[in-house]
């Protein structure tokens, strides 16, 4: 069986002079991400393994939870920035199957529209908002539409 935490990176900056891809947390951000990775700890649904789109907001939110949860630095994979739901799904498929937990830092739109792909739940996904996803494939590769149950979902908003 895998397990997929869907992530989204924590409130990042809006000011001006920042590049969209290297815009920083917030203060307020980095808070909520350790916030978030309290509560995943407190629930003893901690992943084994972290990939992350490689813009800064999501580098530094993945690097707070593994940092929090004392797990190996995560991965980057670039094709999860500014990613389509397809892309997405792309990226799960080949994830590597020796892990059956692992969570996924990105970026809305992507990150609501994968939630609902994968387990047809419409949900608000705040910034830093999780989502535990369960399936009953022992394979990435086979990973599509719907095959998904949201065993658990929280934000920093409640």
């Amino acid at each position: 069986m895998k397990k997929l935490l869907l992530i989204r990176h924590a409130k990042a900056t809006h000011e001006s002079g920042y590049a969209d891809f290297d815009r920083p947390l917030k203060q307020s951000g980095m808070k909520d991400a350790l916030f978030m990775a309290d509560i995943i700890k407190d629930r003893s649904i901690i992943p084994e393994y972290f990939v992350t789109s490689p813009a800064l907001r999501t580098l530094t939110t993945a690097q707070i939870f593994v940092e929090h949860l004392h797990l190996p630095p995560s991965a980057t994979e670039p094709k999860i920035y500014e990613a389509s739901q397809l892309t997405l799904v792309n990226v799960i498929n080949n994830l590597p199957n020796e892990y059956d937990y692992i969570a996924l830092v990105g970026h809305n739109p992507g990150i609501s529209e994968l939630l609902y792909y994968l387990t047809g739940q419409l949900r608000e996904v705040p910034t830093c908002a999780v989502a535990l996803i369960t399936f009953d494939n022992d394979d990435w590769r086979t990973i599509t539409s719907e095959d998904g149950h949201l065993s658990f979902y929280d934000s920093p908003k409640g």
